[in-house]
Parts: structure tokens; sequence; C-alpha cells
């Protein structure tokens, strides 16, 4: 059984715990999308993993990980993660795979990050500043890109690292009037990280094949979530990837007949960070209650979150384009206490009523929504195990989501902990 798990709406919807916990019956655990702005919880007891560019079934031991081709990889922060990891006795020798194709986060990516937001003053898209987007730029580009695989020949790294900096001197006087860190304390640098990386690097394409091949159970883990997806995603107030499931293929080489279910991951309401529309959004009281029960906080940024009602219309659309065959529900427990919810079933746009999400931030930001209105609960859930369990208006919620999306809901999660996960 081979499984791809995505976020169905702007990403922080709570991946990390539903990776983790289907990678308990998983051989192989992919990454295929993103970089390092990217932050998945997992909670183990009383020990808080933060990880940022590895698998989230990294910290299940015997679990293989694989860092595909559609990952940009920045070497400090996953060092910084595979060290952290073998301090808490977490051991990744022999089971984590980094392909040789994907592209690496360098200084320079971060500067021009930070430049480039800069420049577009109120008009800030809200990147993170983790050199995710002028990484994939170069990657586009072709010209002036590194990959893993070049920290297997070092002199070629040299000469690369001196010409692409001689380029991105002439780009950063020109534009931002800066200079480029020098290429030759880059060189020091990636000479540290090849030293550490090197084992790890491998053809993950053919690991993947040659895996499913032996009968070996993949899992597949996307980054951020859909409606951030570069194509389509609310542009330009996206991320730098196809963060939806169709990035899984081209980020890892595996087709989608490969898999059997398409799991979309989302929160009983709704979340965003960094700039854009987002027409459930409650910048009130709700909005504020929501983030602080909800520990609403950005895992890489620490930036607060943006809060509001649940937007079915969203999910729908995310779940299309993705081919979701179930959903997991996250954060209900986050709810209780409400006397009432809200869910957005439709828009109303030019004074058009329609159920269909425009992803063109324009016609997005004129969206007003029309709500369907549901009683609340005031019992705690966290220490529900059983679908039955539930409150009543808490089914009705549930079952609420499911006809307005037109997916099952498979999981529910009441609690940050894996054992906090009601399956229906």
């Amino acid at each position: 059984m081979n499984t791809c798990v995505t976020g169905l709406q702007w990403g922080d919807e709570g991946k990390g715990k539903v990776v983790d916990i289907l990678a308990e019956n998983s051989d192989v655990v992919i990454r295929y999308a993103g970089g390092a702005n990217a932050g998945h919880t997992v909670i183990i007891g009383d020990t808080k993993f933060a990880l940022h560019l590895l698998p989230s079934g990294s910290v299940r031991p015997g679990v293989a990980c694989v860092i595909g081709n559609g990952v940009v990889v920045d070497p400090s922060v996953l060092i910084e993660e595979i060290n952290g990891l073998t301090e808490k006795g977490i051991d990744l020798t022999g089971r984590l795979f980094i392909s040789e194709n994907a592209h690496v986060v360098i200084d320079y990516h971060k500067q021009e990050d930070i430049l480039r937001e800069e420049s577009l003053g109120k008009n800030k898209i809200g990147t993170t500043a983790r050199g995710i987007g002028p990484c994939y730029a170069d990657k586009t580009g072709r010209s002036y890109a590194i990959r893993m695989a070049d920290f297997l020949d070092l002199k070629s790294l040299d000469a690369k690292l001196e010409n692409i900096v001689e380029y991105k001197n002439k780009i950063f006087s020109a534009l931002y009037n800066a200079k480029c860190v020098p290429a030759k304390e880059l060189s020091a640098k990636c000479r540290i990280y090849a030293e550490r990386l090197s084992p790890f690097i491998a053809n993950t394409t053919r690991y993947l094949h040659e895996s499913a091949a032996k009968g070996k159970s993949l899992l597949f883990e996307g980054a951020q979530g859909a409606l951030l997806d570069l194509d389509h995603g609310t542009f330009p107030f996206v991320t730098s990837s196809n963060a939806s499931s169709l990035g899984m293929s081209a980020g890892c080489g595996v087709p989608a007949n490969m898999v059997n279910k398409f799991v979309g991951v989302i929160k009983a309401y709704t979340s965003r960070v960094g700039s854009g529309p987002f027409p459930t959004e409650q910048d009130n009281e709700i909005g504020n209650t929501i983030r602080e029960k909800g520990h609403e906080y950005g895992t890489t940024t620490g930036r607060p979150r943006r809060c509001g009602w649940l937007d079915a219309v969203a999910v729908m659309y995310s779940a299309k384009i993705g081919g979701i065959t179930e959903i997991a529900m996250m954060h209900l427990d986050t709810l209780a206490g409400f006397k009432e919810l809200k869910i957005c079933k439709a828009y109303v746009i030019d004074g058009k009523e329609t159920n269909w999400f425009e992803p063109e931030a324009g016609k997005l930001s004129k969206a007003q929504c029309v709500y369907e209105t549901f009683a609340g609960w005031t019992e705690d859930l966290s220490g529900v195990q059983k679908f039955e369990d539930l409150p009543k208006n808490a089914k009705i919620y549930i079952a609420a989501v499911e006809k307005f999306t037109g997916v099952t809901v498979s999981m529910v999660g009441v609690g940050p902990k894996r054992s906090q996960v009601i399956y229906k």
C-alpha cells in the first residue's frame, strides 16, 4: 500500500503528525517538495520534534527516509536536524537518502530573498527569507545552480561557485547596491557540508523503484499546502514549488498510478501565514481565540498565523485537483467552547454565487462567503478515543465537511500526540 499525504489548505494543517502515524506501517517515507521554509511538528511522549527538511517519518526507527529531487536542501539546516535527532537517540545512518539531483540553498539565495522582499515594500509576498524562491529560480534558469551531486566533486564545485558569485555580484550590485558572499567563504562552508552529507547522497529515483519492486510500502509527504502550490495556488502569494499532490511525481520520480491512497490533511478551521487573500479570515476575537487555543504560531518562523472559519470551497478545490481519496481533519479539539461554528460552503463573486474556488488572487480577494452555521460543543475532546464518543454536534460538524467537500473524513485529530487521533 502506497500513500501520499498533502495539505489541502495554506499549510500548517498537521501533516507531520499524520505522516508520523502512517509511517508506523510504511517502509519508506519520501519528502518530495519544498525546503526549510516548511515546518512539520511531531510529538512523541513529552518530546517535540520540529522538522524542516527531514521527512516526518524519520523519527520512526527502521523507516527509510528519502529527500527527493523536488526538494531544495539547505545543508546547514539539514545537518542541524540530523545532529538533533542523533542527540535524542535517533540514528539515520543507512536509512537516509538524499537525491543527488536535489538543488542546494546557498547563502546567496537567502541574501537575495531578503533583498527582493525589501525591494517590494508594501507589496511584500511574505516569504520566510529562507532562500527557497531564489533557489528554485536558479534551478529553472539552469546555468547558475548547485545540486547535491556537486558535493561529490569539490574541485568542480569551486569553479561553479566562482562563476555564480561573479554573476550574482553583477545582479546584486545593479539591482540592490549590494555584494554577494565571497566564493572562498562559500567554498569552505560547502566542504563542511560535503563531509557530513556525502554518505547520504544517492540516486533516490532508482532506490524508490527498486523498493517498490520488492513490495515495500511507500509514504509520500508534501510540504506546505495545495493553496500555496506554485501553479494552482493563490499566486503570487504562494510557495515556489508544487505543494499539492500534483508535485509528487516530478518531485521524486514515482508516477501517481503507483499510489493507492491520497490523504488530504485539513484543520477543522483555516489558517494562513503571510500575505494574500483569505476569505474566511476572522480578524477579530474569534480569530484570536482560535489562534491561542490552537497554538497557531509558525514552526519555522514563529510568526502568528491568521485564523478563520473552515473554507469548504477551498478544501473541495484542493481535493479535486489532488485526487484526494480521504481527509484527515486535525485540531477538532480547538473548536470546543464556541457557541456556534461556521463553514463557508460557497462564495459570491461579482454578484454571482459559486462553489468553485478561484485561486487567482484578484478574484479571490472579492469573494464574500456564504456560511452555514452549526451549534458548537463545550466538551473537552482531548481524551476521546472513539468516533461514537464524540459530542453529537462535533459529529454533525464532521458530516457537514464531508457533504461540502465530497470526501470522507477518515481521521480526526483531538490533540497533538500520536495517541490523540480518532479513526472513523
